[in-house]
């Protein structure tokens, strides 16, 4: 698993974790019943706070994208079909969001955009 943190990052340590672990699990990359490092283990990797990485565990957890067995670790959760749908949704929402600020300083229209979105599907669908 391979984690980036960023200092200059506007989010917060344990966010920017968290989010890339449930990208990974989103992903697939991460399968049902796998094992995550150690809270302790993966705060070394990382070179942060064990509270840091115990909190970004948490987060997963609530979230139901993770579950920890007391004294074994942290496994991934087994993925509802319908949770996963709306992790893609959420994270395609986010990138539209992303999309929508930057145009305007490009000067591009939903037009534009439109037809970007067109050219790229081609390639790629």
């Amino acid at each position: 698993m391979n984690i980036i943190i960023s200092n200059a990052n506007d989010k917060p340590i344990y966010d920017q974790i968290s989010q890339q672990i449930k990208t990974a699990i989103l992903a697939g990359e991460l399968s049902s019943g796998q094992a995550l490092p150690s809270i302790r283990a993966l705060a070394k990797d990382l070179r942060v706070s064990v509270i840091t990485t115990k909190r970004a565990y948490e987060e997963l957890e609530k979230g139901g994208y993770i579950h920890t067995v007391p004294g074994k670790g942290s496994y991934v959760a087994q993925q509802n079909t319908q949770l996963v749908r709306e992790g893609y949704l959420t994270q395609i929402e986010e990138h539209m969001s992303a999309i929508l600020t930057l145009a305007p300083a490009c000067g591009l229209s939903l037009e534009d955009l439109t037809d970007m979105l067109k050219l790229l599907s081609d390639d790629t669908l």
